[in-house]
Formats: structure tokens, C-alpha cells, sequence
């Protein structure tokens, strides 16, 4: 029987990877709701194509999206609008797959009505577990949710793990023979440049990965290796293993996605060719495995394979992000937003590539910390945080 899949976030490079996917297998699943922010010509090119029941965008862009349908003679699509219409698309019933695939805290109350509603949900969004990991676990294991990671280092992880590790006891230490998790970056476009060089980065070098196809803001995290520590504090709450226990390796090639090391001196590895249309497959499909368009491998065209570890001199994000996970509590959602500003800044070139961790420290340092108790707390704590980075930006650090 086909499965109804719901995008959050279809016009993102997520987003377009996952409808690749799905167009393979058009007997096991269908689009059954997407959702776009800003580009809306896409948005309605894919309603052409895999016509949806619902779609989501802003309600500043309702009335340009049913001008655009009409004049394509696309009908019987619902559409919704904002936040409201997010969660309601992600928590439908008729939904049995979410992909959450919207950058940034946006993402966070619609991954976390389609958990709470049980769903199968292929977590892409990485920010909402960062700032609501303990919530978010706690309401999976309540609700019978299937959360699956699509990052492609966390999903090699898993595939790496131990049959039944998600269901042990979440106390923080590895189980079941696992001594600790390697999480490999790529090191990002600046790995071999000086911190003066560093100074001088463009966007349009931040935004240009060596190895995969990204967004802007997660190119940018790549480039200043928030990301990884970003994905550092996911991967403690996905694995319920505490921060010591995960080491980031430095691997540019980005050809082993990540590593589990056993207690006996094994380590396990995954790999493959960088195309996220892997890893969302293995998580649409789990525990089955389906076809991709992914060629497999070819050993002896990528034969060197180079590791070293990170200079959290050069790159102190990574830093940031680990000190916030041993803090706990808000301190996650303060370093996310802060981040989320920062990189804005940047990007619009009102703040050095150099000062996006400064703008991140002043923040974590200026807000008091405490325990993320509700999802009301870390939303205040997000706007608080933002608030103070803005702040910080306008008056460059005064």
C-alpha cells in the first residue's frame, strides 16, 4: 500500500532530493502535503507535477500561489498558510511520513506536532533538536514516532549502531559494546586557510562546499563548522550518549559519513557517495532498503581517504557548540539562535565570516541559563537570544 508522504520544506535542496527519491517509487509512496516559504515558481511546478492535497506557504503568499495554479489550471488543491498550516499538514491524519526539512528554529513546532502525532518523522532538521532535544525524545518515545535521522552523518551512525541501541536505556553512556561515535566533517571550503584569511571571506565563498550541495545557512555552518557542533548536539540526543563520548574527525573527502567504535577495537564505517538522496531513501524505507540514482562507490577512483582533527582555534563554533551541550538546559537554543542571526549578518555582509562566533559567544554569554523545561521556554529563550545577537550586529559588539 502506498505511504502519503508530507515535505516540510519541498523547495529546499532536501526537499528536491526527497521528491528524487520518491519519483523512483512512485508504487510505495505518494506527495500527499509540501510546503514552501519563498519560491513560489517551484512550489508550483512541483504541484504540476505530483499534484498535492495540501500545500503550506506564508499568508503573504497565498494570493500569488492561486494566481499561478489558475493560470496553470491546477485545482483541487487546499491551501494553508503559516505556522498554523505547517503543524496541521505535519499532524494530518492521512500523513504516514514527514519529511522535516525546514531550516532553522521555523522548523521545530511542526517536527514536533508530526512526533506527537506519531509520525514516521526523517529528521533533517537539525535545529529543532538542538534546541528541544530532551522534549522531543521524551515526546517520540510517548507518541510511538519514528524518528529517523537524514543527516547524512547521523544516519550513518545509526546504520552503524547496534540493532536495538535506540531502545536502551537513555542514560548518556554508550551501550551494547559501543565505546564511542566518530562524527567526520568535511572541514568546509576554508579548511587550510589562515585566521588572517580567514578576515576576508565572501559569502559567495562560504556558500560554495567542496563537496555537497547545500543552502545557504548550512553552508555557512559547514564553512565555520557550527554545523558540525550543531550536529555534535543532535547526535547526543538521538543517540542519548553524552558529549564526551562523540569525537569530530576532520575527514575532507566526505566519503565516510561517520564511524562507531566498539569496545573489542572494531570501527565501523559508513560509506558512500555524498548525495543526500542516500540517506533519506534509508530512512523512508527503513528496514528495508530501496533504489537511488546513486552510483555505488568506486574504490579506486576515491582511494585516499584523509583525517586529522579539528582546529577549534581557527574554527571555535565547533567549541561553542560542545560547551552548550555540557551546559545543557537553554543554552542550545541560545547558541542556535544566536547562530541564526549571525550567519544572516553575514550573509548580507554587515559582519565579518570571523565575527559570526563572536556574535554567538557575546549571546551565550549574556543570557542566564536554565533548565528547558517547555517548548514555551526555549521559544522565549530563542527570541531573547535573537533579540540580543541583533543587538550585538547593530552596534558591532558595543
Amino acid at each position: 500500500m502506498s505511504q502519503a508522504v508530507c515535505i516540510l520544506g519541498v523547495t529546499g535542496s532536501i526537499g528536491q532530493s526527497t521528491l528524487k527519491v520518491l519519483q523512483q517509487h512512485p508504487e510505495q509512496y505518494s506527495v500527499f502535503a509540501v510546503t514552501a516559504h519563498s519560491r513560489i515558481q517551484e512550489l508550483v511546478q512541483i504541484c504540476k507535477q505530483y499534484h498535492p492535497k495540501i500545500v503550506v506557504v506564508p499568508a503573504a503568499k497565498v494570493d500569488e500561489l492561486q494566481q499561478l495554479l489558475a493560470q496553470q489550471h491546477i485545482s483541487g488543491i487546499e491551501i494553508l498558510s503559516d505556522e498554523a498550516g505547517l503543524i496541521a499538514v505535519a499532524e494530518h491524519p492521512e500523513v504516514d511520513v514527514v519529511m522535516a526539512a525546514i531550516v532553522g528554529a521555523a522548523g521545530l513546532l511542526p517536527t514536533l506536532a508530526a512526533v506527537k502525532a506519531g509520525k514516521r518523522v526523517l529528521l533533517a532538521n537539525k535545529e529543532a533538536l538542538v534546541m528541544s532535544g530532551d522534549i522531543m525524545m521524551q515526546a517520540a518515545r510517548e507518541h510511538g514516532a519514528l524518528l529517523l535521522p537524514v543527516d547524512s552523518e547521523h544516519n550513518a551512525i545509526f546504520q552503524c549502531l547496534p540493532e536495538h541501541y535506540l531502545q536502551t536505556e537513555r542514560n548518556g553512556q554508550p551501550k551494547l559494546g559501543v565505546s564511542q561515535i566518530l562524527l567526520t566533517a568535511s572541514g568546509g571550503p576554508f579548511l587550510n586557510h589562515s585566521l588572517e584569511e580567514l578576515q576576508h571571506v565572501t559569502p559567495a565563498q562560504a556558500c560554495k562546499h567542496p563537496n555537497w550541495s547545500m543552502g545557504q545557512k548550512i553552508s555557512v555552518d559547514s564553512a565555520t563548522l557550527m554545523n558540525k557542533g550543531l550536529e555534535l548536539i543532535e547526535a547526543c540526543h538521538l543517540f542519548a550518549i553524552s558529549e564526551h563520548f562523540v569525537t569530530v574527525v576532520v575527514h575532507p573527502q566526505s566519503i565516510i559519513h561517520s564511524m562507531v567504535q566498539y569496545v573489542d577495537g572494531s570501527t565501523l564505517a559508513q560509506m558512500g557517495n555524498p548525495d543526500m538522496c542516500t540517506p533519506i531513501a534509508h530512512a523512508l524505507a527503513w528496514p528495508q532498503r530501496i533504489q537511488t540514482h546513486v552510483p555505488p562507490l568506486d574504490l579506486f577512483v576515491n582511494h585516499q581517504l584523509d583525517f586529522q582533527a579539528p582546529d577549534t582555534t581557527r574554527f571555535p563554533a565547533l567549541s561553542l557548540a560542545r560547551q552548550a551541550m555540557q551546559e545543557g538546559g537553554l543554552a542550545p537554543a541560545i547558541l542556535n539562535a544566536a547562530n541564526e542571526i549571525a550567519v544572516a549578518a553575514f550573509l548580507q555582509q554587515k559582519i565579518r565570516f570571523t565575527e559570526i562566533a563572536t556574535v554567538v559567544e557575546h549571546t551565550l554569554n549574556q543570557i542566564q541559563n536554565s533548565a528547558a523545561e517547555s517548548i514555551e521556554l526555549i521559544l522565549q529563550a530563542d527570541q531573547n537570544a535573537r533579540a540580543v545577537a541583533q543587538h550585538f550586529v547593530l552596534n558591532k559588539g558595543s
